[in-house]
């Protein structure tokens, strides 16, 4: 029987249980017939003061991402999201690839939106090359970040990473110092701003900041949203979320 609620897509969405951003993110972007269903990676270890701590945080994930993925999929989701993004970015294009595979198997079949494949989608369709980005990680988050948008061919010129030193941290990062980093990252050679980072609250900023720079501003919860819907045959207009969901 068709889901009451959910009767065009449930889509189940994995987020480290420090997360506060992404889910209501992505409840403010919903359409019509579509629902997120949100699984949480318990994360019992949330320092992120160094790259080891960073590292120690991303092995944790690996092995509780499984039962969180075993949980949600007892509500016969449609399709997989992933509501953290530095993984999906890990080790390069390969890497996403990989990190796919491992959530597709365990959730019997179900292809997985990931916030790294969404923003190459995006920034092709802008037309994008240089591109600056704005994370909330220490310096191996983002050199593997680079590595991804290296990996399938843009250049990244400016990277500002916040060194947020735990994870509940990065939500408290606001607008204000997101704008100026925004603007640390511009300049007249970059086509595109890229935020990464699901727990920095990205996406009102962004649809403000591509009026003012003229330039695309991609929100890493918009564009995996954007992404999810997309891939699911799901065309509906998105408004004040930036222009990825309002025009393509």
């Amino acid at each position: 029987m068709t889901d009451a609620l959910g009767w065009r897509k449930k889509f189940g969405v994995l987020a480290p249980s420090t997360n506060t951003i992404v889910e209501p993110d992505f409840y403010a972007m919903r359409v019509p017939g579509v629902t997120a269903h949100f699984s949480r990676i318990h994360i019992r270890n949330q320092n992120l003061g160094s790259d080891k701590d960073f590292e120690n945080l991303l092995a944790e994930i690996r092995v509780e991402i499984n039962y969180a993925i075993d949980r949600v999929m007892t509500c016969e989701p449609d399709y997989m999201v992933m509501g953290m993004s530095a993984e999906t970015f890990w080790d390069g294009m390969e890497g996403n690839r990989l990190f796919k595979t491992r959530v597709t198997e365990r959730a019997g079949g179900l292809d997985v939106a990931t916030g790294a494949e969404a923003c190459e989608k995006a920034l092709g369709l802008f037309g994008a090359k240089r591109i600056g980005v704005v994370t909330p990680y220490q310096p191996i988050g983002d050199r593997n970040v680079v590595r991804f948008f290296n990996d399938i061919g843009f250049d990244v010129p400016k990277i500002k990473g916040l060194r947020c030193p735990t994870a509940i941290a990065i939500a408290h990062v606001t607008e204000d110092e997101l704008r100026r980093s925004l603007m640390e990252v511009d300049g007249p050679d970059i086509d595109a701003l890229v935020q990464v980072g699901t727990n920095l609250s990205m996406v009102r900023l962004a649809e403000e900041a591509e009026r003012w720079l003229g330039k695309p501003v991609i929100a890493i919860n918009a564009a995996t949203w954007w992404w999810a819907l997309r891939q699911n045959g799901i065309e509906d207009k998105v408004y004040g979320a930036g222009r990825l969901l309002r025009e393509f």
